[in-house]
């Protein structure tokens, strides 16, 4: 991965920390390759404020309004808490920005807060995740960046991960750590210079880009794709019923896909996690699987999501709606569901860059991410589900 700063463009934010934040926030977020349709996020610390990336904005095209002003030591005080729920978390940070007009801060605003350095990246880089989701991730990021990269097991973001990172953090050393690695989730690097902590973030992707290189290789080769636009159509049409609204399709169907496709393992590898929590709101834990009969296949995953649904809820959870976001279809590769053009197109990025790195997973001992369980934790988080109850 090349860094894309440019010195001469940088010049022009020398005295203006946000400006620069914007800056190198757009250079992560131009690269789907480290975040994805509103994935990761970025802050500065300015003052007595912290800066963060606000609900609902991209990093590829944040401008300076699309960050939450909120107070340093407020956030601080959070960490220090036993508990809190994510509800309340959001009313506090709120209730803390000094800007009522800005959007809500990222749920990650606290764990941006006690990390003790100006500027902070976080990205949930495809390399580093996929080697993170693999039976032996946790030894090979270690031996990979050495004892100077904080690796913390998976914890669900929110209030809980901050928590979890400032108590193992308290009596460290920050000026020996190079960055840190949430195993399954992400990547953050830091620094009081902006150029420095985005090229540390550069260099670590970069590692792992290499191992990936000389450890797994990718299908780049296939017969003619097949372009069965009347069977896509017809599942389009079948998952119309099933979600309630019209349905634009995108058609996978790369090398790459066409391959996964194929995998003899398909069911048991859908199982086993998206390639970093936040995917299961954009395209559920899995999709469907379709061989002979586009029927058959629906009618499986609509008995599969409802069993998950009802293993893992309470009797305050809401059930979403029983339709797949994607489909793999044997031989043929996978195709995307979404509501309207704009969702299938994000469907799509995300299932391009899973299958990806689930093929590269495969080739590492096994892809293994997140379990069902703790899929659902993030897919029916309080949050969301606050909003289907209103």
């Amino acid at each position: 991965m090349t860094s894309l700063f440019d010195d001469t463009i940088a010049r022009q934010y020398g005295n203006d920390p946000l400006g620069m934040r914007v800056y190198t926030s757009k250079l992560l977020g131009q690269n789907k390759d480290l975040v994805l349709h509103g994935g990761g996020n970025t802050s500065v610390k300015i003052d007595n404020t912290l800066y963060v990336k606000g609900s609902g904005w991209n990093l590829d095209t944040i401008e300076k309004g699309g960050f939450s002003p909120v107070d340093l030591e407020a956030l601080i005080g959070m960490a220090k808490r036993d508990y809190l729920s994510d509800s309340e978390m959001v009313k506090e940070q709120r209730s803390a920005m000094s800007d009522q007009s800005a959007p809500n801060p990222s749920i990650e605003a606290i764990l941006h807060a006690v990390i003790p350095f100006m500027y902070v990246d976080h990205t949930h880089a495809d390399a580093v995740v996929t080697l993170t989701n693999t039976p032996n991730g946790k030894r090979i990021i270690s031996d990979l960046y050495g004892k100077n990269m904080l690796i913390i097991d998976y914890v669900m973001p929110g209030f809980e991960l901050a928590r979890h990172i400032y108590l193992q953090t308290l009596y460290i050393n920050w000026d020996t750590v190079e960055g840190m690695i949430l195993l399954n989730h992400g990547v953050f690097t830091f620094d009081n210079d902006a150029k420095r902590s985005y090229e540390k973030m550069i260099r670590v992707v970069t590692t792992a880009e290499e191992y990936l290189a000389s450890h797994t290789t990718l299908p780049s080769s296939v017969s003619t794709p097949i372009n069965d636009i009347q069977s896509v159509q017809a599942l389009a049409e079948a998952v119309c019923a099933l979600r309630g609204c019209a349905i634009t399709p995108v058609l996978l169907n790369s090398p790459q896909a066409i391959a996964f496709s194929l995998l003899p393992n398909l069911g048991t590898v859908l199982k086993k996690g998206t390639l970093t929590p936040e995917h299961v709101i954009r395209i559920k834990p899995f999709p469907a699987v379709i061989e002979d009969n586009i029927r058959q296949g629906l009618e499986l995953f609509v008995k599969e999501y409802q069993e998950y649904f009802n293993s893992n809820a309470s009797s305050e959870h809401i059930c979403l709606d029983l339709a797949p976001r994607y489909a793999i279809i044997k031989g043929l590769g996978a195709v995307a569901l979404g509501k309207d053009a704009n969702e299938a197109a994000i469907i799509a990025d995300i299932v391009e860059h899973t299958i990806s790195a689930i093929l590269c997973g495969e080739q590492l001992g096994g892809w293994t991410s997140l379990s069902l369980s703790q899929l659902f934790e993030m897919e029916y988080w309080e949050l969301e589900q606050a909003k289907l109850k209103k």
